[in-house]
């Protein structure tokens, strides 16, 4: 579909705000669309459709445009939205003469003729040198051209159906009958895909809580984490609680389930989510950090800890491109730091024979394996738990290793990483012996009260609830 020559200008003013990089695109577009309430549903479609394919692939449009003779200055937001109109939409001079200003239609002829100039590995990945350099690391420039054009695809839209209200087949069966074209997913049992992308903010099993909006990938997660009914389990870095939903059903809406995030907006937002599951034994509660006094009350006390931690996001660039430009090498290194904090102080939870998964939505060995390696070299008490073990007890028999690694081109889901590990009954022999070392020498202090754990673990549920005034759940 064509713009207008008036829409055209709209898109090019909504770009200059996005290509700030100061806020989330979508953040930016809603607000836009806010401010320009005339604009249409088709037209805020294709504002946004232009928009976001001018993030995937900026850097190959600023090395076309450079090498049509504008290379003097920064591309404007016209220029850029041009050339993905020609460059990528195959949009003939002919079909644009409307929008043209009297020097664009020469210098897009000069950019057509321009499309087969050399490019650098960065700029065919349409990736920062950063990332590229990072990625090189254990990549080849073949698999990392792989990989960028997949995370240059726009995501296909995935459902979760959620088991506490109803099952896949009912929901597959009343999306066909609406003439809305979908598939069972290839690795959760809950997931569904459509053929399409239709708005579901307001459709009956929506707002029924019977669906939710979920990337296959993300469902894997907290089937990894695999929670029993009736156990304590904490979803660490719950965020607006898409996991902690599907934790929920799985625990049939028994035990305590925490939602644990720093930002109370983010579980505001999780609320209603709740209601509209119809869980019951989920208690979201916002802490200060990792080293929150309602966390030391529950130290070795929780079954089941799932910490997604905060991270680059560079794995689901399918739906949110920017992302790549928002990002920084230093902003990554800040981050590995935090994501080890994070890690350290959640686990302190979990309960001997308990389980903990570490989790993120990036494609960078620093946020993923180093971080797990770095922690396990650090606690002993923590061991690996092959995959393969935790998901064929759910029929998901397509994984196996030390690891779930998820990437679009072999998956077709966002990019995650995911390790299981269960900490030990029994301590570790060199955890022992440097306890009977301190014995013996007479370096071991008494216990203070504060320091002997309660037995039950309903003390742990008093604990927590003593000093949750604020939560509104």
């Amino acid at each position: 579909m064509r713009p207008s020559p008036k829409l055209l200008e709209a898109a090019g003013v909504a770009l200059q705000r996005v290509m700030t990089f100061e806020h989330p695109a979508d953040a930016v577009l809603s607000q836009f669309f806010r401010e320009n309430k005339a604009l249409g549903h088709r037209d805020r479609g294709l504002i946004a459709e232009l928009i976001y394919a001018v993030l995937r692939r900026k850097r190959w449009l600023e090395h076309l445009i450079g090498n049509s003779g504008s290379a003097k200055s920064h591309p404007t937001p016209r220029q850029y939205l041009l050339a993905t109109m020609m460059g990528l939409n195959g949009m003939s001079l002919r079909q644009m003469e409307d929008l043209l200003k009297p020097d664009e239609r020469e210098w897009l002829a000069r950019l057509k003729a321009e499309q087969s100039v050399p490019m650098t590995l960065a700029e065919q990945a349409d990736m920062p040198d950063w990332l590229v350099e990072r990625l090189s690391k254990r990549m080849n420039d073949g698999q990392i051209l792989e990989l960028a054009r997949s995370l240059n695809q726009p995501a296909p839209l995935d459902l979760r159906v959620n088991p506490f209200k109803t099952d896949r087949d009912t929901v597959m069966r009343k999306l066909s009958e609406e003439g809305i074209e979908n598939q069972p997913g290839t690795y959760s049992p809950l997931s569904i895909r459509l053929s399409t992308k239709p708005a579901l903010a307001r459709h009956p099993m929506f707002l029924g809580g019977e669906i939710e909006v979920q990337d296959e990938g993300s469902q894997l997660l907290a089937y990894l984490l695999s929670p029993k009914r009736g156990e304590m389990v904490v979803d660490f870095c719950a965020g607006a609680g898409g996991k902690t939903l599907l934790l929920g059903a799985l625990m049939r809406s028994t035990g305590r389930l925490y939602a644990f995030d720093v930002s109370e907006k983010r579980l505001t937002r999780l609320r209603p989510r709740v209601a509209r599951s119809g869980l019951t034994n989920v208690h979201p509660v916002c802490i200060a950090s990792e080293h929150d006094a309602r966390i030391k009350r529950l130290a070795g006390k929780i079954d089941r800890v799932l910490v997604d931690a905060p991270c680059s996001g560079l794995g689901t660039l399918r739906r949110n491109p920017d992302l790549k430009w928002r990002q920084t090498s230093e902003g990554v290194d800040e981050l590995t730091r935090k994501q080890l904090d994070i890690l350290n102080g959640a686990s302190r939870l979990v309960k001997a024979g308990g389980r903990l998964v570490y989790a993120t939505c990036s494609i960078l060995d620093e946020e993923n394996d180093q971080v797990v390696q770095h922690f396990l070299d650090a606690h002993p008490e923590f061991a690996r738990v092959a995959i393969e073990r935790v998901l064929s007890t759910h029929k998901i028999d397509q994984f196996a290793g030390d690891a779930l690694r998820l990437a679009p081109q072999q998956h077709g889901t966002d990019g995650f990483f995911a390790v299981v590990m269960e900490r030990r009954k029994e301590r570790p022999a060199r955890e022992k012996t440097a306890q009977a070392d301190e014995e013996s020498i007479g370096k071991r202090a008494a216990p203070s009260a504060a320091d002997v754990v309660p037995a039950d673990a309903a003390d742990a549920t008093d604990a927590i609830k003593s000093d949750s005034a604020t939560d509104k759940s």
